[in-house]
């Protein structure tokens, strides 16, 4: 918004060309988003305490010391985020550019079905909310309407194609030379963004321990978006130039600062949860940035964290299933070194460290070509 009202009066006051520059816009989007946070916080969180009792219901099948010190927290929590988040994309990003409207609607899209989840678990007092088969398939459709409009947006040297880390022009065609029509990259980039929006959510599982790495992931691709999306730079780094991405660093600076602002109500011990409402809408959000800027399997390395929580679920679940014996004491992960005795500020702050690091590991691949 404010791109379109002040960039044309720079011509009368020169100082607002700082307006026309997405790097500005970003560092503007990161401190709005977090003042809204500041400031609605307390106030949404008195609210959901009120409206919700006895907070979000614990499962008595996990970490039994849940039970008695994360009983009572209010959950939705995601709320915050997403308005925090939106209200400041709104205020700094070119409301022109459709990359800008499509993630958002994947973010909105997977925040109103979380919200759903939550609403439904808390109500009920019950830990099963909307069912799994629905779920997915309300995430691939948003998914896959998402996909469709990348898809035609995207030059056509480039549609549909995969970048390959490491490699200098590589593109593989999603399409494998024989599924028509796009519907391989839509299968693709839909599992991407479901992928990405469950994995998070498997991660939410101890105070602070989500959020952190999504800042870490959203702040990593504001980067990339912003070199992929800048001509001269992809050109230098011998990216795959995809116009219009760089405006998606206004999003994902909005995104880091409303989630430092949730952090400062999410610190042990946590005042207020996420719940669906946040995981889901941010792994969305990610995933729709990666297939958007072409790096789809970077995301894999960048968010690396939630991968392995992911993994660990399969892994525990096909395992049971097929042998009777668990892989993990218990899954995700993190759970699992609970049950080995570690503290939880220790299990988070080490995660945070693998997220840093994988985080560089994938900066790595924009140089190393």
């Amino acid at each position: 918004m404010l791109p379109y009202l002040l960039v044309p009066l720079a011509e009368h006051f020169s100082a607002l060309n700082v307006f026309r520059y997405i790097t500005f816009r970003t560092g503007g989007a990161i401190m709005t988003a977090l003042l809204i946070a500041f400031v609605i916080g307390p106030r949404l969180i008195r609210w959901l305490k009120v409206k919700q009792g006895k907070g979000q219901p614990i499962r008595t099948d996990g970490p039994q010391r849940h039970i008695v010190e994360k009983q009572g927290t209010p959950t939705m929590g995601g709320i915050l985020i997403l308005v925090s988040c939106v209200a400041a994309t709104l205020l700094w990003a070119d409301l022109t550019n459709l990359y800008v409207w499509v993630v958002l609607f994947v973010t909105l899209a997977f925040g109103l079905l979380g919200f759903f989840d939550d609403y439904v678990k808390v109500s009920k007092r019950t830990h099963a909310g909307v069912s799994g088969k629905l779920r997915l398939l309300i995430e691939f459709t948003v998914a896959i309407a998402a996909s469709y409009v990348i898809f035609h947006l995207e030059d056509v040297s480039l549609a549909g194609g995969i970048a390959i880390p490491f490699f200098k022009t590589v593109l593989v065609p999603s399409d494998l030379g024989f599924i028509p029509w796009g519907i391989g990259f839509f299968i693709f980039s839909s599992l991407v963004i479901v992928g990405s929006s469950n994995a998070v959510n498997l991660t939410d599982g101890l105070d602070g321990l989500a959020i952190v790495p999504v800042m870490i992931a959203a702040l990593t691709f504001a980067l990339i978006a912003y070199l992929v999306g800048n001509i001269k730079f992809a050109d230098y780094l011998q990216l795959h130039y995809v116009a219009g991405t760089g405006e998606l660093a206004v999003f994902l600076g909005a995104l880091a600062g409303a989630g430092l602002g949730f952090l400062w109500f999410n610190a042990p011990p946590a005042m207020v949860f996420m719940g669906d409402t946040g995981s889901l809408s941010l792994g969305g959000a990610l995933g729709a940035v990666a297939v958007a800027t072409k790096h789809e399997i970077v995301l894999a390395i960048v968010g690396g964290l939630f991968v392995m929580e992911a993994v660990s679920v399969i892994v525990q679940v096909i395992s049971f299933k097929t042998t009777g014996k668990r892989v993990f004491k218990m899954a995700p992960i993190h759970h699992h070194y609970e049950q080995l005795g570690w503290r939880e500020s220790t299990i988070v702050i080490r995660f945070w460290i693998i997220a840093v690091i994988l985080a560089l590991v994938g900066l790595s691949t924009l140089k190393l070509r």
